[in-house]
């Protein structure tokens, strides 16, 4: 299947001079959903994780997907605020300033193993951050998943020491 032909192309969005890469066709297509979770199922072993964290919010989508297939749990890494009971939070620099993100600490024990999913990996800040959070409560990541990867962006540099996985490239 190729996935490149079921997403859509949004330029000047966010911003001027922005391509926007959006996979949102791919949900309301049954099929191109197992081929995303088959082709993750041939990349990472199911023994080689516990658990999926999703970041916020496009991530959620592919880390309950996955972690459906494996048929094993999910967690989600959200910004500052959004999560209830006790969190630990990580502050990392992003391209156009700070941001801070969290998870419900109670939910990874330790040694547990993780694979981070997002929609897409484009400079990796959030991504790396991510890995920081967790490793900072215990859990051991195993690997990246990824629909999209905006190469010219070298985001797959910070998170090179891992297991990653992105189907589609640009």
């Amino acid at each position: 299947m190729n996935l490149k032909e079921k997403i859509s192309e949004y330029p000047n969005f966010p911003k001027k001079g922005i391509l926007f890469r959006d996979f949102s066709p791919i949900l309301k297509d049954p099929s191109a959903l197992s081929y995303i979770a088959d082709e993750f199922m041939k990349f990472f072993h199911p023994k080689d994780v516990d658990l999926f964290a999703g970041i916020e919010s496009r991530g959620f989508l592919l880390a309950g997907i996955l972690a459906s297939r494996y048929d094993k749990g999910m967690v989600m890494i959200r910004k500052a605020g959004k999560l209830p009971g006790k969190t630990t939070k990580l502050s990392y620099t992003i391209e156009y300033g700070k941001d801070t993100i969290e998870i419900q600490k109670e939910l990874i024990k330790k040694g547990q193993k993780i694979i981070i999913c997002d929609d897409l990996l484009a400079t990796g800040g959030t991504a790396k951050a991510s890995g920081k959070l967790i490793e900072k409560i215990g859990g051991k990541i195993t690997g990246f998943a990824f629909i999209i990867e905006l190469t010219d962006l070298g985001g797959i540099k910070g998170i090179s020491k891992y297991k990653c996985k992105s189907l589609v490239k640009y």
